[in-house]
């Protein structure tokens, strides 16, 4: 038995995907306590407007990211967006931890990032040549 991997579909699995973990993402920003943000190596902050608005800016990714899912091949710029976003988000994630603070949460997000922005550039490649070729 042959296994035959549908990229289109692969394709729009892993976009809800990542909009599904840019949501969740967003939510933890806004709600995790600050006990648990120092637990994990962040200073003491009182100040919430800084997390409100990251948070609030990755639930507004995971909306871009659910439009390129739903219309991936009407809104291929949204796509091709995403995959930007992931490489910069891994290059930030990176320089920061390098040049400011290394937190090791820090640098997992960056591998998950990069993780992301792999698969996504792969799977839009691989559709792109399989509608060039004509399947």
């Amino acid at each position: 038995m042959k296994f035959a991997l549908d990229y289109d579909k692969a394709l729009v699995t892993f976009l809800w995907l990542i909009a599904i973990h840019s949501f969740l993402v967003g939510l933890g920003l806004i709600f995790t306590p600050y006990s648990l943000l120092e637990q994990l190596g962040y200073a003491d902050c009182s100040e919430r407007f800084f997390r409100a608005q990251g948070g609030v800016f990755h639930i507004v990714m995971a909306i871009g990211y659910a439009m390129a899912a739903v219309r991936a091949r009407q809104f291929e710029c949204l796509v091709i967006f995403s995959i930007v976003v992931k490489f910069a988000a891994t290059i930030f994630l990176f320089s920061y931890a390098s040049l400011v603070k290394n937190l090791a949460v820090i640098l997992l997000s960056g591998v998950i990032d990069f993780l992301m922005g792999v698969i996504l550039y792969y799977l839009f490649r691989t559709v792109k040549r399989k509608r060039s070729d004509g399947r």
